[in-house]
């Protein structure tokens, strides 16, 4: 699948917080339910992620947001990968590919070792997205924020900044 070049990928802007909250409650309330931690980051992401410096991601055309993902920090040496989503019409066109992709390079310049993310195995497309990434199954000895969370990934950033 090549990546769709009619969307860019670029970084939060106010603008986008809408877009970041609802593209992220809508898979939320199709799959879960919604949780605290998740009102926190989605209602007042600058806050909650940018202002501690984390960075959040958009796939972007003219002024349609197609997806988005959030890079919370973690201390440390690591980010933690979160809140990605990808409308659904515009889900098989490489868009998640490119928004992993945008996030290990952010990490690599901003001198992190390593990603986790906590996600749910019920999720298989994103869980298979986050394996052909590199991402492995790791043991969390921390309980998570949320109550849906089945499974603990890690990535191993390598190598320089390109």
């Amino acid at each position: 699948m090549k990546p769709d070049p009619e969307f860019a990928i670029v970084p939060f802007e106010a603008k986008y917080a809408k877009a970041f909250a609802d593209l992220n409650y809508a898979w939320i309330m199709e799959y879960f339910k919604v949780e605290d931690h998740d009102r926190e980051l989605l209602d007042h992401p600058s806050e909650n992620i940018i202002e501690k410096g984390g960075e959040i991601f958009f796939a972007v055309r003219g002024n349609e947001v197609a997806g988005t993902v959030a890079l919370i920090e973690a201390g440390g040496d690591a980010f933690e990968l979160a809140k990605m989503a990808v409308s659904k019409q515009y889900r098989r066109r490489g868009i998640a590919d490119r928004l992993v992709e945008i996030c290990v390079d952010h990490a690599r310049q901003c001198g992190k070792k390593r990603i986790y993310l906590l996600s749910n195995t019920s999720l298989g497309p994103a869980i298979d997205l986050y394996i052909k990434h590199g991402f492995k199954e790791a043991a969390s000895s921390e309980p998570g924020p949320y109550e849906r969370v089945n499974i603990h990934m890690e990535l191993a950033i390598v190598g320089p900044a390109r």
